[in-house]
């Protein structure tokens, strides 16, 4: 069941997203060509009006292929004739879409929570060094760690991921103040599990708070932009060498961590919200990923006719859009080659485990 869902979630958000650009692109009056749901030969098709709607059989992305997209034609309701902002609107609107499903999604997954675990600390075991005279204090508020803003219990111990070790600059509020610490040393200690067996841990927890109708649309942005977030720390620490392939995981891989975490629930409640979680998880990544100015994406393609609009009007010369074209081709053949690598990786850890 949870590969079905998968399935039809990855199939819903691409197309949602090609949907994006479609209804764009015709309200813009710019001729669509085909709207297609998935790469390589068509299994079905169907030509309504000017428009070829086919679904094909490699179940990988999607596309809109609008008249004059990567080449210059005669036709005056091609892309390259429309005005500038309505291309770039039209190249946006799928991450937009896209977006605005992960905030839905979100909202759905929150909509029957009655309480939420807040990044106040609320109790302390014995043998906690952190709270202590001159330092933290229980009822603190965390509102930052190592400059990142704190939103949400779940940000604390994901910023420590992102910044190990023992001192760490934080802020937290205090009877309606900020109070700042830097360089705290934050130490581990064994204490006892419920099952009575030693752990390492920091020796407090959290509250818990009731939602209100306030908090509930503020914790709706919060995971939203920690979402957000999370794809830019994760391009940091990629970057900076604190991930690497290994950690890189595509659909297969995305499939075995669906299906840990829905083995795990509880109730059938709770394995659709933990599904439809991941569901806004894919949706916001997808929508920030698809805006990184990378040939072939949209943002790339968004980044290059804004410096196309700039060019133009500075030497009075119309660019060959098939220039633009052999570039985002490259970028494309790379990205699939990427694909590739990462889910051959998925496939060979699946047959190890």
């Amino acid at each position: 069941m949870t590969i079905l869902f998968a399935i039809l979630l990855f199939s819903f958000l691409i197309f949602i997203h090609e949907l994006g650009h479609f209804v764009v692109a015709k309200l813009s009056g710019v001729q669509v060509n085909e709207f297609a749901l998935f790469m390589g030969p068509a299994i079905f098709k169907k030509t309504v009006g000017e428009t070829t709607y086919s679904l094909r059989c490699i179940p990988i992305g999607g596309y809109c292929a609008m008249e004059g997209e990567d080449t210059d034609t005669d036709n005056p309701r091609s892309f390259q004739k429309a005005a500038w902002w309505k291309r770039l609107c039209i190249l946006l609107a799928g991450a937009f879409m896209n977006f605005v499903t992960g905030v839905l999604l979100i909202a759905i997954c929150l909509a029957p929570a009655k309480q939420f675990i807040a990044p106040v600390i609320a109790e302390v075991e014995p043998g906690c060094t952190i709270v202590k005279d001159g330092g933290l204090q229980v009822g603190d508020r965390f509102l930052e760690l190592d400059g990142e803003t704190i939103y949400t219990s779940g940000d604390f111990s994901m910023m420590l991921a992102v910044n190990p070790g023992d001192y760490h600059d934080i802020v937290v509020e205090r009877n309606g103040q900020k109070l700042t610490f830097e360089n705290y040393f934050l130490e581990k200690h064994e204490f006892l599990n419920e099952e009575g067996e030693p752990e390492l841990r920091y020796g407090f927890s959290f509250g818990i708070e009731d939602y209100t109708f306030g908090k509930k649309v503020e914790a709706i942005w919060n995971n939203t932009f920690n979402q957000v977030r999370a794809v830019r720390l994760s391009l940091q620490m990629l970057f900076s060498g604190q991930a690497g392939m290994n950690d890189l995981m595509g659909p297969v891989g995305i499939v075995g961590v669906m299906s840990s975490e829905a083995a795990s629930a509880e109730s059938t409640l709770e394995t659709v919200l933990t599904l439809l979680s991941f569901g806004a998880m894919l949706a916001i990544n997808l929508a920030v990923m698809n805006l990184l100015p990378i040939p072939a994406l949209d943002g790339g393609r968004a980044l290059f006719l804004l410096l196309t609009v700039i060019i133009e009007k500075i030497t009075r010369k119309k660019l060959d859009p098939k220039y633009e074209g052999y570039i985002h081709g490259v970028g494309m053949i790379l990205l699939l080659g990427l694909m590739a690598v990462i889910l051959f990786k998925d496939v060979f850890q699946l047959f190890l485990r």
